[in-house]
């Protein structure tokens, strides 16, 4: 799996957004761990099962902690394991921070919460009846990544590619090609996806996410940025 190391693209402002909903995560995923066996009680509770959200059922009373519909924004806060919330982090981090920069603080916020919404429901919508728990920052970043690609398509990106405990950098691309080449991979994989496999990556959530950053960033981001920025 190919990650995003760094980019070239420096900010104005401090992250604060960013990195709030970083640490947020990474806080979440501490108490998930350290729940023990509760932790797949955690994910039942505050994950998205869509035949809760959509399909009319509901869950057992014992795992019931917050209504079906406040699931939708505590999902975007767990994850599944390590892995799955470092490469999430590092999409965020590489990326959000010149996202924010370029629409504010505030704006980034509801920006980013509203294209997780957007993603939960893209992948949601078509399975109304599944009863796999949906958790994770992806959808939400993904809409990021969408922003990111139409306002700095010249920075550069430095890639790199673990290998065991080791990471191989592969060089630096254009953030608008990585991106485009990122969103093509995800179309790619939910057209060979097996909808009959029960859990997995939420590729119609990245979809749903990147579409939605798409088209709300001229919503939110501030007037004075241009779209397809030069590299600084």
């Amino acid at each position: 799996m190919v990650l995003p190391l760094h980019d070239d693209n420096p900010t104005e402002n401090p992250p604060i957004v960013t990195v709030a909903l970083m640490v947020a995560c990474v806080f979440v995923f501490i108490w998930q761990a350290m729940s023990g066996p509760g932790g797949e009680r955690i994910m039942y509770a505050l994950g998205v099962i869509p035949a809760v959200l959509l399909g009319g059922r509901d869950l057992p009373p014992e795992l019931v902690m917050v209504p079906p519909a406040a699931s939708i924004f505590t999902s975007m806060f767990l994850h599944s394991g390590l892995l799955h919330l470092i490469s999430n982090m590092l999409y965020l981090w590489v990326f959000g921070n010149n996202v924010e920069d370029a629409m504010g603080h505030g704006r980034f916020l509801v920006f980013y919460l509203l294209c997780g919404v957007a993603a939960v429901f893209a992948q949601a919508i078509p399975e109304p009846d599944s009863v796999v728990p949906m958790v994770g920052a992806s959808g939400a970043i993904s809409g990021v990544l969408g922003a990111y690609m139409l306002l700095y398509p010249h920075a550069r990106v430095l890639l790199g590619l673990p290998i065991g405990f080791y990471v191989a950098q592969l060089g630096r691309f254009p953030a608008g090609w990585v991106l485009a080449l990122w969103f093509g991979m995800q179309l790619v994989s939910n057209m060979l996806s097996d909808p009959e496999v029960q859990g997995g990556v939420a590729f119609r959530a990245h979809i749903g996410g990147f579409v939605a950053g798409i088209v709300l960033l001229p919503l939110f981001k501030r007037r004075d940025v241009p779209y397809w920025r030069a590299r600084r």
